[in-house]
């Protein structure tokens, strides 16, 4: 496993990093998550070299945080543990963001509630600190909350030592100016895959010139760059992949395109003796700006096999096939 710093934190993170949306269950998804299987996977990216888990309070209303506490337990001092604030799910006041499985999930980054969060997710989590604490959404009007305020609110909790670095999310180019101009900003967590460039033209080579580590989520579109996601695969109609919306990549004529892709990548994989999961982990690693790749992982061998790209290094000349190839078909992107 390859390891590096997040920012100027201080902290080395392995590369691959276990996401845990899907720890959280609920209708998102194909199907729900059991919590002892969760543990065990939980488990087996630990035992494989990951170090560092991502999660949030919105992740299934707090259950994955609890699993996570649960994982960790006896072995949190090998643990990088990043959460979130600003996205409430209990009835807060705040500006609504989206409904999902019976709550109204508002956002919300006024100082009171980051302190109140904090120590929900260090209850939940079973720990005294968090190593990363990151602001899930921008805060938007009609109830903006000044940057200004939440970074004095996080670095105020970092002088305190309940948080070790500061992390964003999801954040426009000028919003991340901002945050980094008021405090320590270590990371800027955004979705990026060989299929969602868009942070490319701004948010990346700013964090490239101010140090500050960029964590891709969704690396593997949910799965369609695993190879996996077939044709004539259905997805119920509260699966987040049925929503064009959130992802047109899986509209058939776009999926079509993403399987040719990958059906080419093969003879890559056989040369590099490693399944096409891997290979596009490995690539997605390698795109200078990105430091860590979060993957999540349903069952042990997902994350087992996550973290062997972790240790995965392509020559120049594949990687920039790779790269050529995969923004050609981003460009189709409809």
């Amino acid at each position: 496993m390859q390891f590096r710093p997040l920012g100027k934190s201080g902290i080395n993170a392995s590369i691959v990093a276990l996401g845990t949306w899907v720890t959280g269950g609920g209708t998102v998804w194909s199907q729900d998550t059991d919590d002892a299987e969760s543990i065990r996977t939980i488990q087996a990216a630990l035992d494989a070299g990951i170090n560092f888990i991502d999660t949030a309070p919105a992740y299934g209303f707090g259950r994955s945080e609890e699993v996570i506490g649960k994982a960790i337990k006896g072995r949190r001092d090998k643990v990088v543990v990043a959460t979130k604030c600003g996205l409430l799910f209990n009835g807060e006041p705040g500006v609504d963001h989206f409904f999902l499985d019976g709550h109204m999930l508002r956002r919300n980054l006024h100082p009171e509630s980051i302190r109140k969060e904090l120590e929900g997710s260090l209850r939940r989590l079973g720990t005294d600190h968090v190593d990363l604490y990151q602001t899930h959404w921008p805060s938007i009007e009609p109830d903006k909350t000044p940057i200004a305020d939440q970074m004095a609110c996080l670095m105020q909790l970092k002088d305190q030592g309940k948080i070790c670095a500061i992390g964003v999310c999801n954040v426009s180019l000028e919003e991340l100016r901002e945050n980094a101009a008021r405090g320590d900003v270590a990371s800027c967590q955004m979705r990026y895959s060989l299929l969602w460039r868009d942070i490319e033209k701004d948010v990346l080579p700013y964090c490239q010139r101010q140090n500050i580590a960029v964590l891709a989520y969704q690396p593997l579109e949910q799965g369609l760059l695993t190879g996996k996601v077939t044709m004539d695969r259905k997805f119920n109609k509260d699966d987040i992949r049925s929503h064009e919306g959130w992802n047109p990549w899986f509209k058939p004529e776009n999926r079509q395109r993403v399987l040719e892709l990958l059906d080419g990548w093969k003879s890559l994989a056989a040369q590099y003796k490693c399944t096409p999961v891997q290979l596009v982990i490995a690539a997605t690693a390698m795109q200078p700006g990105i430091t860590h790749v979060l993957c999540g992982a349903r069952r042990p061998e997902q994350a087992s096999e996550n973290a062997a790209a972790g240790s995965l290094v392509l020559e120049p000349q594949d990687f920039r096939r790779m790269q050529d190839e995969s923004k050609a078909v981003f460009a189709t992107r409809g």
